[in-house]
């Protein structure tokens, strides 16, 4: 098993656009073993209170599990839906992540993500194209 150096590095969206977000990768593995060879990716996102992330894509199938607090997700065309600890959330490859935010002003919030994806994609792809990706993303 591989792990990755914790980072204090914005991987879930594009650099500035996250507000009150802590990422930390916890490890990044190819699937050698499996057909096309996919990646995995674990990290987990803590937003400190009012914390949100601006509306992006994801490269993978991301399965998210709150760890602490209570978050608002939402992809585009979907409800938005209020997570607590213990809630679990997907998005598809093809998804829109509209609404990513800790419901509360008051107290933070924290979730693990899974990644699954093509090895050597992108993980995240901002919507605002003037956003650049830090290369820790990729």
């Amino acid at each position: 098993m591989k792990m990755t150096k914790p980072l204090a590095v914005l991987l879930f969206c594009s650099a500035g656009a996250a507000m009150g977000a802590e990422i930390t990768p916890l490890m990044s593995e190819a699937l050698v073993s499996l057909p096309d060879s996919p990646q995995v990716k674990m990290l987990t996102v803590q937003y400190e209170p009012g914390g949100m992330s601006a509306p992006h894509r994801h490269n993978a199938h991301v399965f998210v599990y709150v760890l602490n607090g209570k978050v608002e997700m939402q992809v585009e065309g979907g409800d938005v839906v209020t997570l607590e600890a213990g809630h679990t959330f997907y998005e598809s490859p093809t998804d829109i992540h509209t609404l990513s935010r800790n419901a509360s002003d008051t107290e933070p919030a924290k979730f693990l993500v899974f990644f699954v994806k093509e090895a050597g994609a992108d993980t995240t792809i901002p919507l605002d194209n003037s956003a650049s990706m830090p290369a820790e993303t990729r």
